[in-house]
Parts: structure tokens; C-alpha cells; sequence
């Protein structure tokens, strides 16, 4: 591939905490990219919340399919602007580790019980599980990425400043990412890819959980004239045909809007290193304000008709009493947890933090299946007893 003089060069990496040999026929971001399709972590993804939860539809997203959608949108965007194709997938495909079952219900949730010891945030989590909790290799803890995957993970939002999760303040307390500048343009576009992905999707999955019809959807912005340049070409296309024409429009109005804000700016910039990018004091891939005005319409539009519908407030009820109900079990009965988190529970000692993080942690990494299936072996042991 050829690299704009601002992409991150694998020759170039500022390596991993604990130094590697390098692979004879892999670059560095394409092992970044293969040991976080082998995680564990990865793998559950399967099994975790978009929105509707797991179990609900064989065909609604998951983290998983989310994910790879996020790095399919991404890979495109920076092959078009001369990036690292493979660190753009590397870190797409990594951003919603962190994320605890029930999607951001269980965050919420977590986070609430989290505030004595430090709060819960799902990007700060999808650093500790890279860097901490996967443990399957001799020499360290972690996939041992490399710095730039890292950054991009961390910075997944853009610049973090203020007060630092905990989980990235115990990590860059050893290993600095710089967490108060931009990210690299590769990560930036695998942020932007994140909401391109999930704009388009949401739309798709509530269309088939049938909480709006398709006629309210073709009179917002952006999507009126998707579906009016669909009845043009195609007046006589069936129902479901009709709406995804028009989506697969919406998705490539979207890709469009941020290639071309990216150009713009990257063109202005000037850049010649990556570090011009951090430095910049502004995000280089960005929507344009016109198209970002539209689409928190629709954003709105998904908050009162899908993310707030009764039957999934109703499930978000449900799956939070779960969460809810697990950690002060788990903090009163830490020997309830598996075999292989007792030595971690040990090593905490009388720290009720230390063990609060442990638990968190344990939940955190928990599918929908898994945690309401616990819980019921759980508590039901616990009413047996009684």
C-alpha cells in the first residue's frame, strides 16, 4: 500500500511495552489486528447487546457484527485517504471490547455501583482487557499491541483530559499514550466509522423490531431524499427492497460526508507526520456541520422511537436488576466467582476497592446469556437456601 507522509508506518511503530521480535511476513498493526480477532474478549462479543438484547432476534446486531461492520466502514475510509488500512481495522475491531453485557444499560448500571471505587467506562475497559485481562500468553499480561493500537483505543473519543478512568490512569501511569492530544487519522476514522456503522444500523434494526414504519423514516433528513432517488430509479420496487436501497444510500451519504471533510482538512493541514495530526487541535475526519445537524434529527428521532420504545425499556428494567443484583453478591461472596479469578481476589486482600474492581471486571466480561443465566443459578441457590 502506499502511505500518505501523515500515516502511521508500521517501520515507524513506537513498539509495544514489552519489546518483540518482529514477524518475518506480518507487519506490526496486522498482529495488532489478528490477536484481537483471537481474544477472548472478541469472541463474546458474540453474545453482547447492541440494542436489543442477544437472545431477542437472530437478526438484530451485536457487538460482534457491529464490530465488523465498524472495520469494514473503516478499511474503506482509510484506504481512500492513504492510511494504514490494517491499524484503521486493528483498532475498529477492538473499540467495544470493554463493553459489559446489555449493552450500555449494563454500563450504566455498572457504573452507578462503580462510583465508590472509581467509575466504569466501556473505552477505558477495552484497555485494561488488552492490556491486563486476557491472559493467554507466557511473557505478559494482555496482547502486548502496540502503541499506536493503544492510542486509538484510549482516545476513541478524541483527547481525554480531566479525571482519567482508573483504568486508563493505571495504565499510562507505566506506558504514556498522550492521552491529551488527537489520536492518529487512522484511529480518528475508526471512531467516525463507529458512528457511520451504527446510524446506519440502528435504522435497520428498527425497521425489523417494526417500532417505526418506513414512511416515517423517509420524511427525515438525509433519508427523504435517499427514498425519493429510489422511487425515481426503482417506482415499482417491493417493500423491503425499496428500504434498503435507500439505506445503502443513507450509508454511502454518510462515508461520503466524512471522506470529504477529511480531504478538506488534511489538504489545509498540510501535514507531514503523523505527529502533525496529533498536534492539530482539531479533529481532521469529522461530518460536516450540515450533515451532523440532520443527523442528530435522526439520532433524536432513533432516542424516542427505539432506544426509549416501552418493550425495550421494559427489557433494560429487567437486565439492569441483573446487573444490579450480581456485584453486591459477588462483593459479599467473592468465593462465588470461577476458580481462575480466586488468586486476584486473594492478591486484594482487605482492599474493598481492589475487589470491587475484580468483580466489575468479571461482570463486565459476562455475554447476555451468561449473566442472566448466572443470575438465575445464583439466586436461585440463594432462595433454595433460604
Amino acid at each position: 500500500m502506499t502511505l500518505a507522509p501523515y500515516a502511521c508506518d508500521p517501520k515507524d511503530s513506537r513498539g509495544r511495552l514489552f519489546p518483540e521480535e518482529e514477524s518475518t511476513f506480518r507487519s506490526c498493526f496486522q498482529r495488532d489486528r489478528d490477536r484481537i480477532i483471537h481474544a477472548s474478549a472478541f469472541r463474546r462479543l458474540k453474545h453482547k447487546t447492541q440494542v436489543f438484547i442477544e437472545h431477542e432476534g437472530d437478526y438484530f446486531r451485536t457487538r460482534l457484527t457491529h464490530s465488523i461492520e465498524v472495520a469494514q466502514v473503516a478499511r474503506t475510509i482509510s484506504s481512500v485517504l492513504d492510511l494504514n488500512s490494517e491499524l484503521t481495522e486493528a483498532v475498529a475491531l477492538a473499540h467495544d471490547l470493554g463493553h459489559p453485557p446489555f449493552g450500555h444499560t449494563g454500563e450504566d448500571a455498572l457504573n452507578v455501583l462503580m462510583a465508590p471505587y472509581g467509575g466504569f467506562d466501556h473505552n477505558a475497559q477495552a484497555l485494561k482487557i488488552v492490556t491486563s485481562l486476557e491472559r493467554h500468553y507466557a511473557e505478559w499480561d494482555g496482547l502486548n499491541l502496540t502503541w499506536e493500537c493503544l492510542e486509538g483505543i484510549a482516545k476513541h473519543n478524541g483527547p481525554v483530559t480531566g479525571d482519567l478512568p482508573f483504568a486508563l490512569s493505571d495504565y499510562t501511569a507505566r506506558h504514556d499514550l498522550e492521552l491529551g492530544t488527537f489520536a492518529s487519522a487512522e484511529a480518528q476514522v475508526a471512531a467516525l466509522a463507529d458512528d457511520i456503522a451504527y446510524n446506519n444500523h440502528d435504522l435497520h434494526d428498527g425497521l425489523r423490531a417494526e417500532l417505526f414504519s418506513t414512511d416515517e423514516l423517509a420524511e427525515l433528513p438525509i433519508l427523504d431524499s435517499c427514498f425519493a432517488e429510489v422511487d425515481r430509479i426503482y417506482p415499482d420496487l417491493n417493500y423491503y427492497r425499496r428500504r434498503h436501497e435507500a439505506l445503502r444510500r443513507f450509508f454511502g451519504v454518510l462515508v461520503e460526508d466524512v471522506i470529504g471533510v477529511a480531504r478538506g482538512r488534511l489538504t489545509e493541514l498540510a501535514p507531514n507526520r503523523v505527529e502533525d495530526i496529533r498536534g492539530a487541535g482539531r479533529a481532521m475526519v469529522q461530518f460536516t456541520p450540515a450533515l451532523w445537524t440532520d443527523l442528530k434529527v435522526i439520532r433524536e428521532f432513533l432516542f424516542v422511537r427505539m432506544y426509549r420504545a416501552p418493550a425495550v425499556i421494559e427489557m433494560r428494567e429487567k437486565v439492569t436488576s441483573v446487573v444490579m443484583e450480581l456485584f453486591p453478591l459477588f462483593m459479599e461472596e467473592p468465593e462465588l466467582l470461577p476458580k481462575q479469578w480466586r488468586k486476584d481476589v486473594a492478591d486484594a486482600g482487605e482492599d474493598e476497592t481492589a475487589l470491587a474492581r475484580i468483580v466489575a471486571d468479571y461482570i463486565a466480561g459476562m455475554t447476555d446469556r451468561f449473566a442472566i443465566q448466572e443470575h438465575a443459578r445464583l439466586f436461585d441457590r440463594k432462595r433454595v437456601a433460604t
